[in-house]
C-alpha cells in the first residue's frame, strides 16, 4: 500500500478574525499549507508553509484534525493546527498572490473547499489562546545493561543526536520560554544547549509523583520538559489526567488554558 502523501498547515488566527490565502494556479480560497521535505518534521513543515505562503511567523496551538482526500488518485494527508501571528507580513507570489484576514463566518462562506470549513469548526470548539507544556522523552541513548559507569552520564547515540537535531526545528513552533530537563547527560543533550536548567525532580532516583507535578505547574507561559520513559508517563498523568507513553526522543504536548487542560497531543521524532 501507498504512503499517503504528506503535508501541513495551519489556520492561523489575530483576535477574532483567521487567514486565508488565494493561490492563482487554482483559484481557490484555503489555509496556507503544503507538503513536507524529505526527512522534515511535520510541525517544522506546519511553521515554514506558513512563513512561505503569508510571511508570517507564528505560535503553534492545539492540533486541528487531520484532513484527508485523493490527489491524482493518491491519498493525501494535511495535519493542521491553530497558530497565533506574531509577526510578519504578507508579500504577494506567484503561489499566494493575496491574502485576507476575515471574521469565522465570513471566512467560512469565503473558503472553496468544504473539509476547511470542518477546520474552523474545530477552530471554534475550544480556547485558542492556550500555554503548551512538550513533555520529552530523551533520545536514543543506547543500552544501559551495555554501559560501563555512571548511567546519569550516558550519552545520546547516533539516532538520539538526529533526534535532538529534529527537536531543535520543532522548539521554534511553541517558542518555550523555560528549558528543564534531569540532570542525566541524555536529557540534557536531547535540548539546545542554551539556558537548560537542571531539575532532580526530572530524574529517574529523584522523582516524586507530587513534588515533580508541583514543579511543573507552578512554571508559567510555554515551557519544555526533557526526562525519563519512567517519569514521564505518570508525569503526564496527574498534569492531564491522560496516560501516555512516549518511545525515545518522543514528546507530547499539553495546552493549558488557565487551569484547563485543552488538549493532550503525542508527537515522534
Amino acid at each position: 500500500m501507498t504512503d499517503p502523501i504528506r503535508a501541513a498547515g495551519a489556520v492561523v488566527w489575530r483576535g477574532d478574525e483567521v487567514a486565508l490565502v488565494h493561490r492563482p494556479a487554482y483559484d481557490d480560497w484555503t489555509f496556507p499549507k503544503g507538503k513536507l521535505r524529505q526527512g522534515e518534521h511535520v510541525i517544522a513543515a506546519a511553521l515554514r508553509e506558513v512563513r512561505e505562503e503569508t510571511g508570517l511567523t507564528v505560535l503553534l496551538g492545539r492540533a486541528l484534525p487531520p484532513v484527508h482526500y485523493l490527489r491524482k488518485g493518491r491519498l493525501k494527508r494535511v495535519d493542521y493546527w491553530t497558530a497565533r501571528a506574531v509577526s510578519g507580513e504578507f508579500v504577494p507570489g506567484s503561489e499566494v498572490d493575496e491574502m485576507v484576514w476575515l471574521p469565522v463566518d465570513e471566512a467560512r462562506a469565503r473558503l472553496t473547499y468544504e473539509w476547511d470549513a470542518g477546520l474552523l469548526r474545530a477552530v471554534t470548539a475550544a480556547p485558542l489562546e492556550t500555554a503548551p507544556l512538550l513533555l520529552i522523552r530523551h533520545g536514543s541513548a543506547g543500552s544501559r545493561q551495555k554501559w560501563k559507569g555512571d548511567d546519569d552520564l550516558r550519552p545520546l547515540d547516533d539516532e538520539g543526536e538526529v533526534q535532538a537535531r529534529t527537536l531543535a526545528t520543532v522548539l521554534p513552533a511553541y517558542r518555550p520560554g523555560a528549558l528543564l530537563s534531569s540532570p542525566s547527560r541524555r536529557c540534557v543533550q536531547t535540548l539546545p544547549d542554551a539556558g537548560v536548567r537542571l531539575e532532580p525532580l526530572l530524574s529517574e532516583p529523584g522523582y516524586d509523583p507530587d513534588k515533580t507535578a508541583e514543579l511543573v505547574r507552578e512554571i508559567e507561559g510555554p515551557v519544555a520538559v526533557c526526562s525519563h520513559g519512567k517519569v514521564l508517563p505518570p508525569l503526564i498523568s496527574e498534569l492531564s489526567g491522560v496516560r501516555v507513553h512516549l518511545r525515545k526522543g518522543a514528546f507530547a504536548v499539553v495546552h493549558r488554558a488557565g487551569e484547563q487542560v485543552v488538549s493532550v497531543e503525542r508527537y515522534a521524532v
